[in-house]
C-alpha cells in the first residue's frame, strides 16, 4: 500500500475506474437462478396438489349424479302425471310421449318400457357434440394447457388403460335393465372416443305399478369438458401465479443479489495486485447503511472493516517508521562509541566508552523487547478470552506489590478501596499491566517524600480508575503526545531507560475493552493556569 492512501475521519477515497456493468445479470447469477427456480418448485408443487389431492374432481362427479337423479324423479313424475287418466293396464307410453319432454341443455333422456324396448331418445338442448368441442376450451391457451397436462398425465399414469368398447345407447340399455330388476341404479362409464358419461335411471311408477323407465345422462365429453374447464382455470391462475413469482423473484435478487455483487466486486477491487495495477486510491465499499436489513449491516461491517484494515497498514507503516527511528539512535550511538574505543588509550574514557556500549545494548534489548510486546498486543487481544473480574482486588494486588518498591525510594503508594465491590468484564492480566505502567510511571516522575494515589468509582454505566501522583506534572505540549509510541519526556539522566511505549500500550489495550484514557495536571483551586501543577493525573473509563 502506499502511503498517499489516507483515510480521514472514515471517508474514503472514490475510485475513478467504473464498475462492471452486469448484462445479463439476472440469469448469470446463480442466486437469482435459485430464487426463481425455488419459487416455481415451490408453486409446482401446490399445483400438484390442487390438481391431485384436491376434491374438484370428485365434487363434479357427485354433483352431476345428484343433478340427474332429480331430473330423473322430475321426469318420471311428469309421464306419471301425464299417464294418471289412462287404466294401469292399458297406457300407453308411446302416446304420453309423442308431445316429447321438455328439452335441456345437459342432459340426454331415454325412456324404455317395462320390456326394456327403447320408446324415447331426446338429445341435449344446445350442448355441441362431444370432445369438448365448445367455443370456451377451443382456443390456443387452452390447447396450451390441454397439451402439457397431457404429457404429465401420461407420464404420471404411464400406458392409457383399456377404454370399454360401449357407446351411450349400450349404456342406457344396460341401465333400464338393471332399474326395471332392482329399481334405481347410477353407473358412470368410459365410452369408446375416451370420455366419461353418468347416467341415472328410475322407474316410472304408476299406482304403484311400474309401467318403464326413464334414463337421464350427460352427454359424452360433458364431465371431461367440465374437469378441463376446472383443470384450465387451476392452470391459467398458476400461470399468473408462476409470472407473478418470476417478477417478484427478479426484483428479490435485485434487491439482495445485486447489492452483494457489488460489494463481493468491491472486495475483489481490494486486492494489493490490482489497486496497484488500477488506482493508487482506496477501494469504495458502496454506502448501503441506508437499508434497514442484513445487507445494510453487511455495508456497515465491510465499511468498517476497511477502514480498520486501513487504519492498521497506517499505523503498521508508522510503527516500522518510528521502529526503525528509535533502533538508529543507539546503534550510531555503539557505533560512534566502538570506533573511538578502538584508538582510545587505557584508562578511564575508555572505561567510559565501555559504559556507553553497555548502555546502548540494554537499551536495544529493552525496545526489542518492548517493540516485541507491542507488536504482538492486537492479536493476543483478539485471541485472550474476556472474563467477568473483581477490579478492586486487582487494584490492591498491584498496590500491594509496587508499593515496596516505591517505598525503598521513600515514595508512598496507597489505594483508596471503594465502598462497593466494582467487577467488569474484560482481560484482567492486560487491564492490570495498563495500571502497572501507570503506577510505575507515575513513580518515576516522583521524588522521595512524594505520593501516588489510586482510586476506582462506579459512575452510572462506567468505572472510573485514577492514578495521581504529587510529582512534577506534565509539560502542556507534552499532554497530546504522551500516548504517542516512543514518545518520552525524560530528563538527561533517565534517557534511555524507558522505550516510550508504556503509555501507547496502555492506550491500546484500554481502547480494545471500549474505553477511554487521558492525562491532566492537578491544579489548585483557584489557582492561575500558569502556575506550576501539584502533580498529575491519569484517568482510565471502562464499560461498567
Amino acid at each position: 500500500m502506499t502511503s498517499d492512501m489516507n483515510i480521514s475521519d472514515g471517508n474514503r477515497v472514490e475510485s475513478d475506474k467504473k464498475p462492471n456493468k452486469r448484462k445479463g445479470f439476472f440469469w448469470a447469477s446463480a442466486m437469482a437462478r435459485r430464487i426463481i427456480a425455488f419459487n416455481l418448485i415451490a408453486l409446482c408443487v401446490l399445483l400438484m396438489g390442487m390438481l391431485y389431492i384436491s376434491e374438484f374432481r370428485s365434487n363434479i362427479e357427485t354433483e352431476r349424479m345428484s343433478a340427474l337423479q332429480v331430473e330423473a324423479g322430475l321426469y318420471a313424475n311428469l309421464i306419471a302425471e301425464r299417464s294418471s287418466n289412462e287404466d294401469v293396464a292399458s297406457v300407453s307410453l308411446l302416446s304420453v310421449l309423442s308431445s316429447g319432454l321438455p328439452q335441456t341443455k345437459s342432459t340426454e333422456i331415454r325412456v324404455y318400457d317395462t320390456e326394456n324396448t327403447l320408446l324415447l331418445t331426446q338429445m341435449a338442448d344446445e350442448y355441441i357434440g362431444p370432445s369438448g368441442q365448445n367455443t370456451e376450451n377451443n382456443n390456443k391457451l387452452s390447447n396450451i394447457f390441454d397439451t402439457i397436462w397431457n404429457k404429465i398425465e401420461a407420464l404420471v399414469k404411464g400406458p392409457t388403460q383399456q377404454i370399454q368398447t360401449t357407446n351411450t345407447e349400450e349404456i342406457g340399455y344396460d341401465l333400464a335393465l338393471k332399474v326395471i330388476q332392482s329399481g334405481q341404479a347410477s353407473v358412470k362409464e368410459t365410452i369408446q372416443s375416451g370420455e366419461i358419461v353418468a347416467a341415472f335411471g328410475q322407474p316410472i311408477v304408476l299406482s304403484d305399478i311400474a309401467i318403464g323407465v326413464i334414463v337421464v345422462s350427460t352427454p359424452a365429453g360433458l364431465m371431461d369438458g367440465l374437469r378441463k374447464q376446472e383443470r384450465n382455470n387451476i392452470l391459467r391462475l398458476f400461470a399468473l401465479a408462476a409470472g407473478l413469482s418470476v417478477i417478484l423473484s427478479l426484483v428479490l435478487a435485485k434487491t439482495i443479489a445485486n447489492p452483494i455483487h457489488d460489494l463481493a466486486a468491491a472486495m475483489e477491487a481490494g486486492s494489493t495486485s490490482k489497486l496497484r495495477k488500477d488506482s493508487p486510491d482506496r477501494v469504495n465499499i458502496p454506502d448501503m447503511t441506508a437499508r434497514d436489513d442484513e445487507i445494510g449491516h453487511l455495508s456497515s461491517a465491510m465499511q468498517n472493516m476497511t477502514s480498520a484494515l486501513y487504519h492498521r497498514i497506517d499505523t503498521n507503516e508508522q510503527f516500522a517508521a518510528d521502529v526503525a527511528h528509535e533502533i538508529k539512535n543507539p546503534l550510531a550511538s555503539l557505533r560512534s562509541a566502538i570506533e573511538t574505543l578502538r584508538i582510545a588509550p587505557e584508562g578511564e574514557k575508555r572505561n567510559r566508552l565501555l559504559d556507553v556500549v553497555e548502555h546502548d545494548v540494554r537499551r536495544l534489548d529493552r525496545l526489542v523487547s518492548d517493540i516485541s510486546n507491542a507488536s504482538r498486543l492486537d492479536s493476543d487481544l483478539v485471541k485472550e478470552e474476556e472474563e467477568s473480574f473483581d477490579v478492586t482486588r486487582m487494584l490492591e494486588r498491584i498496590v500491594d506489590f509496587h508499593g515496596l518498591e516505591a517505598k525503598e525510594l521513600g515514595i508512598e503508594v496507597f489505594f483508596e478501596k471503594p465502598e462497593d465491590k466494582i467487577t467488569i468484564y474484560g482481560l484482567e492480566e492486560r487491564l492490570a499491566q495498563v495500571f502497572v505502567n501507570l503506577i510505575t510511571n507515575a513513580v518515576s516522575f516522583c521524588e522521595s517524600g512524594d505520593a501516588v494515589r489510586l482510586w476506582a468509582r462506579r459512575v452510572e454505566n462506567r468505572v472510573l480508575i485514577v492514578v495521581e501522583d504529587t510529582g512534577q506534572g506534565i509539560p502542556e505540549d507534552s499532554l497530546s503526545k504522551i500516548f504517542k509510541r516512543f514518545y518520552s519526556n525524560r530528563s538527561e539522566d533517565n534517557f534511555g531507560n524507558n522505550s516510550g511505549l508504556g503509555l501507547s500500550i496502555s492506550k491500546q489495550i484500554v481502547e480494545a475493552h471500549g474505553g477511554v484514557i487521558w492525562a491532566e495536571n492537578i491544579q489548585a483551586k483557584g489557582a492561575d493556569e500558569t502556575a506550576p501543577p501539584l502533580g498529575a493525573r491519569f484517568v482510565v473509563g471502562l464499560p461498567g
